[in-house]
């Protein structure tokens, strides 16, 4: 897993990438909760998603966003991290520029700057938002969601309250071709200690299948 370096709008920014054995591997990003809060590419959750897209063949990237590690800038309450994202998902299309499919995860803060990132990508053809904080910021870019996806969350997280995921789901379950499906993870916090394997498992499962609907032509 080499730690890589790349440019991004404020400075160098620091990764880990593991790349796919095949050219065409897809590609997938997975962005790390609030700087501010302790969040790094190295959480828990971020580095259990990356291996699971790492497992299942895809050329995948976790960085750290402007001001976290050895990434220059300081933080900009989700501008600048946004641009740092996109600078990121460019990086990692320009070295698999044969690659077929791109997914985008995010856990917290992550799922609301790759939700934002998503808006900007319709090559996108999935997403994992993992405890979405709808109640902390504004999601209302959502309009339309470009593509399918799971938005997981736990029934006991105070900092992202279920009523509030509940909300956005709602919202995004109107609208027409896509699909956005829901799990709800009993017992997790906003952390979901004691429940990681839990929710990696459950993300790996909705991974593989949409993936296998995607091979068998079905729609985004």
């Amino acid at each position: 897993m080499p730690e890589v370096i790349f440019n991004g709008p404020e400075g160098r920014l620091e990764g880990r990438y593991q790349p796919g054995k095949e050219p065409n591997a897809p590609i997938a990003i997975v962005l790390h909760p609030h700087p501010q809060f302790g969040g790094t590419m190295n959480n828990q959750i971020v580095y259990n998603l990356f291996y699971m897209f790492a497992e299942r063949g895809f050329s995948v990237l976790r960085f750290n966003s402007r001001g976290v590690g050895r990434s220059q800038g300081v933080f900009d309450h989700g501008i600048g991290e946004l641009s740092d994202a996109a600078a990121a998902l460019d990086w990692l299309q320009i070295i698999n520029r044969e690659s077929r499919g791109c997914w985008i995860a995010g856990f917290s803060f992550g799922a609301w700057i790759g939700m934002q990132l998503l808006m900007r990508r319709p090559e996108v053809e999935g997403f994992i938002s993992i405890a979405p904080p709808e109640n902390l910021y504004d999601f209302s870019f959502l309009a339309p969601c470009p593509s399918s996806g799971l938005i997981i969350h736990g029934d006991k997280d105070r900092v992202a309250p279920p009523s509030s995921v509940q909300k956005l789901v709602d919202k995004l379950k109107t609208q027409k071709g896509i699909t956005i499906e829901q799990q709800v993870v009993e017992g997790a916090n906003h952390f979901f200690e004691g429940k990681i394997d839990e929710l990696t498992a459950n993300c790996a499962e909705y991974l593989d299948r949409r993936r296998q609907e995607i091979a068998d032509g079905g729609g985004r």
